[in-house]
């Protein structure tokens, strides 16, 4: 997930995972992910797919994209846009066999992505905080359920990874929780990274998160990179509160009205 400063880009393309090279990997390949999902459990925050809805076209997932991307309101005051603010349309991030991230056209199950570039300037004994928001619409939840699933299996294979020269990420951690476990009543399927990110500027390894959930064909994400006097916990919460502003909004475009 995932630019490159924040999201695993080497050149400020859109950030996501790659299934199609992914599966180049020497890592263990997950079963295939369920082509449907249960009707939503009584208490569930996950509202049936209306697969109607899903787009067919690359200019269609385009329309979606506009209404699920978030603006720096999601976050709060302190957040503000930085530059460049959209990614480079139409590129891809692969993670190749050295685990160094590198960018290639859209993969053949990729509708449209977009990964808009936020942060946190630095002030008050802080340093600049990093935050990107991505959206990815495959064709339908197969390929976004195989996005989530090899999202782990990059982390198992590759727990230290190298964004761009002088930029690296370092000790990975990645849990994957599908619907109904460990409370996860609000997307069916979600994918967290943990690790500390070290820069070019040298200084203590800062921490890195990557939050991910799944809806029909839609995946979304947060990455964000914490800078030195910006506490953890404040971090997470941001992420936390973009990622669910995402994922609130395709539920809304994509799932069945209540009756």
């Amino acid at each position: 997930m995932t630019g490159c400063t924040t999201g695993k880009t080497a050149d400020g393309a859109a950030t996501s995972r790659a299934p199609a090279a992914a599966s180049q990997s020497s890592a263990p390949q997950s079963p295939p992910p369920p082509s449907s999902a249960a009707p939503p459990a009584p208490g569930s925050l996950v509202p049936e797919l209306d697969e109607s809805k899903q787009p067919k076209t690359a200019a269609e997932a385009r329309e979606l994209l506009a209404r699920i991307v978030i603006t720096e309101d999601a976050f709060g005051p302190d957040v503000v846009r930085r530059t460049p603010f959209e990614g480079r349309p139409g590129r891809w991030p692969v993670l190749d066999e050295g685990c160094v991230w590198q960018t290639t056209g859209l993969p053949a199950d990729v509708l449209a992505t977009s990964t808009r570039h936020f942060e946190i300037p630095a002030g008050n004994g802080h340093g600049r905080v990093q935050i990107n928001a991505t959206v990815t619409v495959h064709h339908d939840r197969t390929e976004s359920g195989w996005e989530t699933a090899r999202a782990m299996e990059e982390v198992l294979r590759c727990p230290d990874q190298t964004l761009r020269e002088g930029e690296n990420l370092k000790g990975l951690l990645g849990t994957a929780i599908h619907q109904g476990e460990q409370m996860n009543n609000w997307s069916e399927d979600a994918f967290s990274e943990f690790g500390t990110y070290v820069g070019p500027q040298g200084g203590e390894p800062q921490r890195y998160y990557w939050y991910q959930a799944q809806f029909g064909p839609v995946t979304v994400a947060i990455a964000a990179m914490n800078a030195e006097g910006f506490k953890d916990e404040t971090l997470s919460n941001l992420v936390v509160q973009g990622n669910s502003r995402m994922i609130a909004q395709a539920k809304q475009a994509l799932g069945k009205a209540a009756r």
